[in-house]
């Protein structure tokens, strides 16, 4: 007997057993298709994981599946080998995993079809027909004649030529034509020269193409404007010529126009791009193209990293320490790490590039697991910023930029150059308050306050989403006198703007860089060289090359010096590093400032006086000595739960019955996360610190086993995270 072991959208950790389709013989069925199966009282998609040859169920209990949706594996063994194993190693369900390598479409059980290109060909009785047949009628003559000189034509082609589609319907209902696909096969590749290389970027290219072209694992660390991405270029160049294709990530959906055109400007190649800011439509055509292998390149977000491809020959990961990898919700998998594990499984090369590398990359790679390959200088003769840090302790601040900060501004747009101001903030102010009985806005469903969106008018909560009117007057005692607590990229814009207004200022953040070309159009715009003022969040940080721009103001340094994460000072040198990375690029040399309260705090002295590298490198031995990651392993067991105490009892009993087979393990809590209380549920968590990968790996088993034996009363939900990267 055969039975399909099947991958069911379900929260439940396990596969399913069905028999094969009434009439449909088992053989004839791959791991990769698409099933329907009854589920419950539903029927649902399923994906074929394998077929064996029994089930631990009796005959009796086995049910039958309903149909096959494809005849043929939209995945390949190596894509459902890379699945297995993130189900596995991040203890997620699998039918929720597997799910992650189809678009929507597919996963809802609509049909599968190549992509093809409408078309019109002869029919049998069209193809007996003489030259110059229909001579009465000159149009049909003339689409006639059009369809004689080939096997098929697009649509397009007759659009181009003036034939209509009512031309083409009547030839159809002579029965002398008719319709068919056609399909789509890949262009050839060329590519542009490419500028001269640094003799440091001679030597990386190099060493890469002298690796053999098999599994391993490349971390190239180049500081801020060192031509890391030029390197990725003519490995990809070689990969597609090869006849190959290439995965590239990036961290995010703004980076995706400026990249796509960097590469269209440099490949004549076929492209597929991958984000959640595309319809569905376009996400569907884009992963067909690269599972079909008509796409030779494939750039695309996180997610991107289950995309399957017909000839895999290289993955690139672009800002590898970016958070933005980090899935925060549902299968919290990290992209960079899972893109590792297909590489290796694909047996293809992997290249992971940063100027400020991750701490467990930077690991892996000074311990000889990855090879390291360091670009110092760079490229273009540009001289890496001065960095300054200016003590506003006492000093006049206005919308938070002191006067020396806005006399290095207006200095600095005085000699026609352009000018970052980093507020990693949005909004007007993170706070209203009522001045006369001290009532603060705070949002309904979580442990936060309301910013204030000023131009909108509206409150919005940046955790849950919420948003409601700003009042007129304090609900709580009628009084009119509400203020304004705390800063944000709206009210820094509007000071900018009245005491600049000779020159252009772009706000910068997720809500002014609306719509998919908002960031490319700016971006372009600002490449002009003209003197201008960028003030916005993170958004500014990741990958953005402005030629003219010389001077970078970080306007709220303290905000990334406090943190109660052990990520915290890492996180804060990265960030550190890329923005002021975008300083001084060319020729002209660049400059930064940091306004601070704490201008001696030992973070921030490390920041002024060594480079990143160097920085990386104590942070690794302070984390060894405390046995923190990467020397150390960390799972979070969440509860999420309208009662509190509901939630910590869960975790409570999961830590009881759990504790007997945790060797190896220190368990801490169960504790109320650090914001207890969002989008109406309350969290309580259960941190696990693990001496060993092979110790995680069994603590996490074993919670998710043990979880799925304990009574989730009262809507509660659990969720298992392993490598938290978040401890919110």
């Amino acid at each position: 007997m055969s039975v399909l072991r099947v991958a069911v959208p379900t929260p439940l950790h396990s596969l399913f057993d069905y028999l094969p389709p009434e009439g449909v013989d088992a053989a004839a069925l791959r791991p990769g298709c698409r099933l329907r199966v009854p589920f419950g009282a539903r029927e649902v998609t399923a994906c074929l994981v394998e077929v064996v040859a029994d089930s631990d169920l009796a005959d009796g209990q086995l049910k039958r599946a309903g149909a096959a949706i494809d005849l043929q594996p939209l995945l390949p063994d190596t894509l459902l080998e890379l699945c297995r194993w993130a189900a596995d190693y991040y203890q997620h369900p699998p039918g929720e995993v597997y799910q992650a390598a189809f678009p929507v479409a597919l996963r809802q059980g609509r049909g599968h079809a190549p992509l093809a290109l409408p078309g019109w060909r002869l029919s049998t009785r069209g193809r007996g027909l003489p030259a110059g047949a229909l001579a009465r009628s000159p149009k049909q003559s003339k689409a006639l004649a059009c369809l004689q000189g080939a096997d098929t034509v697009a649509a397009d082609v007759f659009a181009e030529q003036g034939i209509s589609r009512s031309i083409l319907r009547a030839l159809e209902d002579k029965g002398l034509a008719e319709r068919c696909d056609i399909p789509l096969v890949s262009s050839g590749f060329s590519a542009a020269s490419h500028p001269p290389l640094t003799a440091e970027q001679q030597a990386v290219v190099a060493d890469l193409r002298e690796a053999p072209r098999e599994f391993a694992c490349h971390l190239v660390e180049g500081v801020t404007g060192s031509g890391k991405t030029e390197i990725y270029l003519q490995l990809i160049e070689d990969c597609v010529a090869a006849g190959r294709q290439a995965l590239v990530l990036i961290p995010e959906i703004g980076l995706t126009p400026q990249t796509l055109s960097r590469f269209q400007r440099r490949f004549d190649a076929e492209f597929a791009v991958l984000h959640s800011g595309l319809g569905e439509a376009q996400r569907a055509r884009a992963w067909e193209a690269a599972r079909s292998g008509l796409a030779q390149i494939v750039i695309g977000t996180r997610s991107a990293v289950f995309t399957p491809l017909a000839r895999p020959g290289l993955i690139v990961v672009d800002e590898e320490h970016d958070a933005s990898y980090k899935q925060q919700d549902g299968f919290r998998y990290h992209a960079r790490d899972v893109a590792v594990k297909r590489a290796q499984i694909e047996n293809c090369p992997i290249l992971l590039g940063s100027a400020t590398p991750c701490l467990e990359t930077l690991n892996n790679a000074l311990a000889g697991r990855y090879r390291h390959h360091r670009l110092t200088r760079r490229a273009g003769g540009g001289q890496p910023p001065r960095i300054e840090a200016i003590d506003v302790r006492h000093a006049t601040l206005e919308a938070g930029l002191s006067n020396t900060l806005l006399q290095a501004v207006e200095e600095t747009l005085g000699r026609n150059e352009q000018v970052l101001l980093f507020l990693n903030r949005r909004g007007f102010a993170p706070t209203v308050q009522c001045h006369d009985c001290g009532w603060t806005a705070t949002c309904s469903a979580c442990d936060a306050r309301l910013t204030l969106h000023r131009r909108a008018r509206r409150l919005r909560c940046h955790h849950c989403g919420a948003a409601r009117p700003l009042p007129r007057e304090c609900p709580d005692c009628r009084s009119q006198q509400l203020l304004t607590r705390g800063l944000g990229t709206e009210q820094s814009e509007e000071v900018l703007r009245q005491r600049f207004p000779a020159w252009p200022v772009f706000r910068v953040d997720s809500d002014s860089m609306q719509g998919r070309q908002a960031m490319q159009a700016l971006v372009d715009q600002v490449n002009r060289g003209d003197p201008c003022i960028l003030l916005g969040t993170q958004m500014l940080t990741k990958g953005h090359h402005f030629p003219g721009l010389t001077l970078v103001g970080i306007v709220d340094m303290d905000a990334m010096l406090f943190s109660t994460d052990f990520r915290g000072e890492e996180h804060a040198a990265q960030l550190l590093t890329q923005v002021a990375g975008r300083a001084g690029r060319e020729a002209t040399p660049g400059r930064v400032l940091l306004q601070t309260h704490h201008p001696q705090h030992p973070a921030l002295q490390a920041m002024l006086a060594q480079p990143y590298h160097e920085q990386a490198r104590a942070m690794l031995a302070r984390r060894e000595a405390t046995g923190l990651p990467p020397y150390g392993y960390l799972l979070l067991a969440r509860s999420d739960c309208r009662d509190a105490d509901a939630g910590e009892e869960f975790l409570r009993q999961l830590r009881s019955a759990a504790q007997g087979r945790l060797g190896g393990t220190q368990v801490i809590g169960p504790l109320p996360a650090p914001m207890q209380r969002r989008a109406g549920l309350f969290r309580s968590q259960l941190l696990l610190h693990c001496t060993s990968r092979a110790a995680a790996r069994r603590a996490a088993h074993t919670l998710v086993e043990v979880a799925a034996s304990i009574p989730a009363r009262g809507g509660l939900k659990w969720s298992l995270d392993v490598d938290p990267q978040d401890l919110y």
